[in-house]
């Protein structure tokens, strides 16, 4: 039975996510969710900004998905998040896990380490930046998870392997290793690495190589390979 909760301003996403996320708009628990989302935006701050929430899906079409990159929480700093995993808006220093990630680049690659942040133009290469849940309430890291978010970005991934092929899958810690099992092997490339956390860096992350490894997987299928410099 649907669940009758008055749900206002739903977070504009691309139409070919909203046609084949379609079941998942209309599902009980993404009513529920939007009915808990447009109470908490009444008496709290939630990151990112409301029309940046679904920003990783409208940067990125389902189509022109050529890598995922999963990530847990929007980072919960007034200004930080921007609604692609990882990033930050412009003029924000990148927090420690991004600027481990840009000396992997430079490592990997060659690439100058970046005093930006901003990983936008991944995403308009076809790198969807996905974290598993999509707001946060300022300063409250962790306070908006198991209120659905988690089985909608469940239901992305489920999505993506049933529908694509050849994907790249860039899993980074424990967390997201736990998002393979979504994921079909046989038809799809997946990449495992310890987190860029400066707590967890040193145990895989660095030296990975998961940059130049995707563009080689790439180059393979024919695709186009991502231009990871976000200065070029």
């Amino acid at each position: 039975m649907a669940v009758n909760i008055e749900i206002q301003n739903i977070p504009e996403i691309d139409n070919s996510w909203h046609e084949i996320l379609q079941d998942e708009f209309e599902s009980d628990y993404f009513l529920r969710l939007m009915g808990f989302l447009n109470v908490e935006r009444k008496t709290q701050s939630i990151l990112p900004s409301w029309n940046n929430v679904f920003s990783a899906f409208n940067h990125t079409s389902f189509n022109d998905v050529k890598v995922v990159i999963i990530g847990q929480d929007p980072y919960h700093g007034i200004g930080q998040a921007n609604g692609l995993c990882f990033s930050v808006s412009p003029g924000i220093k990148p927090p420690p896990s991004l600027a481990n990630i840009f000396k992997e680049l430079n490592s990997d690659l060659g690439i100058p380490v970046s005093k930006s942040g901003d990983l936008s133009s991944w995403a308009d290469q076809g790198v969807l930046l996905l974290n598993a849940t999509l707001t946060v309430r300022a300063n409250a890291p962790g306070s908006h998870q198991k209120k659905g978010w988690e089985t909608f970005t469940d239901a992305v991934i489920n999505t993506l392997s049933k529908n694509k092929k050849g994907l790249v899958f860039l899993l980074w810690g424990n967390f997201a290793h736990g998002k393979e099992k979504l994921i079909d092997a046989s038809k799809h490339f997946i990449l495992k690495a310890a987190h860029p956390s400066p707590f967890s860096v040193h145990k895989g992350f660095f030296g990975c190589r998961h940059f130049s490894k995707t563009n080689e997987i790439l180059r393979q299928l024919n695709l186009k390979e991502i231009d990871w410099n976000i200065n070029s």
